[in-house]
């Protein structure tokens, strides 16, 4: 298997991982920049901008950081004093949000209504109950999970205006699905307002390219399922534009033998059974957003249906990874395999 070149400096646990191409000469080649939001390590590198230099490149990066944070603090779900913590601990009552809180949300919405409410933002209450991080896993209690199942229902959002209330006064909004893509192409759209010409936006499993590389597309590497997240099953070219992945290898814990990967089934409140073990989707700029619930989505639906919706889409293509380790894709999705 083809190894990624580590200085590339993308979170270990991302799902797509770039590899970097010889830069230009006579002048900074580029300049990247870490730093730890959503739960994991982001990453900017800026290739060419008006004015190019390391200082500027660099004062770019960490305005762009500073609206990480920012959407940080009104998208997070465990953060005390953001919009969804205020939201999720309100018990019902009427919550006024920043407007771009509404719009995360819509997008959200936006992908529990094409899932037919099989992905769904107001999963919150059941999420609290898996562990995945933990050193010692085990199955929640059952009997919890069944109590937080009935707070399950995208269709207890009500918005007006700025206001958002919950129609339960249990029902907690979690944005872990849409959030990254969101925050991706608003960091995205800001960079490209100040002068980026060329740049790579990772956000965990969230890619998002601003141009190209040197008049070359960006080769963008997929990762191979349960690998030591830096072998690829191969590679996509990509430019000015934004490919996602998902995986249940991403998150997952065995338990007496078994595996229990973070991607659950809204009815049942246990990871959902799925032949599809990674999905990559890829699209045109401005549209990270789109791919992040689209990717999650396909991931539960299971790769015929997932196909199927994809292919009723314009603008957008996807590579599945199965189980038996196949890798089927839409027709319009170019791959070079490893």
């Amino acid at each position: 298997m083809k190894k990624i070149i580590s200085a590339v400096c993308i979170c270990a646990l991302t799902a797509v991982l770039i590899i970097p191409q010889t830069g230009c000469v006579g002048k900074t080649d580029k300049v990247t920049q870490e730093s730890f939001y959503f739960d994991t390590t982001c990453s900017i590198t800026i290739y060419d901008m008006k004015d190019m230099s390391e200082d500027n490149a660099g004062k770019a990066i960490d305005k762009a950081f500073k609206q990480c944070s920012r959407y940080e603090n009104l998208l997070s779900k465990t953060k005390k004093g953001s919009d969804i913590y205020k939201i999720n601990h309100a018990g019902g009552a009427p919550v006024k949000c920043d407007n771009e809180t509404i719009e995360c949300i819509r997008d959200g919405l936006k992908y529990c209504k094409l899932s037919g409410g099989k992905f769904d933002i107001t999963i919150g209450k059941v999420n609290d109950l898996w562990d995945f991080e933990t050193d010692d896993p085990k199955l929640p209690d059952a009997a919890a999970v069944k109590a937080a199942l009935p707070y399950v229902n995208y269709k207890q959002i009500h918005i007006s205006g700025n206001t958002v209330t919950m129609g339960t006064t249990k029902g907690e909004i979690d944005l872990g699905g849409i959030a990254k893509g969101f925050i991706a192409d608003k960091v995205s759209a800001y960079l490209k307002s100040i002068g980026v010409t060329s740049a790579i936006i990772s956000l965990g499993g969230n890619i998002e390219c601003i141009g190209d590389k040197s008049g070359q597309d960006f080769n963008i590497g997929i990762e191979k399922p349960y690998s030591d997240q830096s072998e690829i099953v191969g590679s996509t070219g990509l430019n000015n534009g934004t490919v996602v992945t998902s995986g249940v290898y991403e998150r997952y814990f065995k338990y007496k033998g078994k595996k229990y990967h973070h991607i659950l089934n809204v009815n049942t409140g246990y990871p959902v059974s799925t032949d599809v073990i990674g999905v990559t989707i890829k699209s045109k700029w401005g549209h990270s957003v789109d791919c992040d619930g689209l990717s999650t989505t396909c991931l539960i639906l299971g790769e015929k249906k997932a196909k199927k919706l994809i292919e009723s889409l314009d603008g957008y293509e996807a590579l599945f990874i199965l189980k038996n380790d196949q890798i089927v894709k839409t027709s319009g999705f170019d791959f070079d395999a490893d």
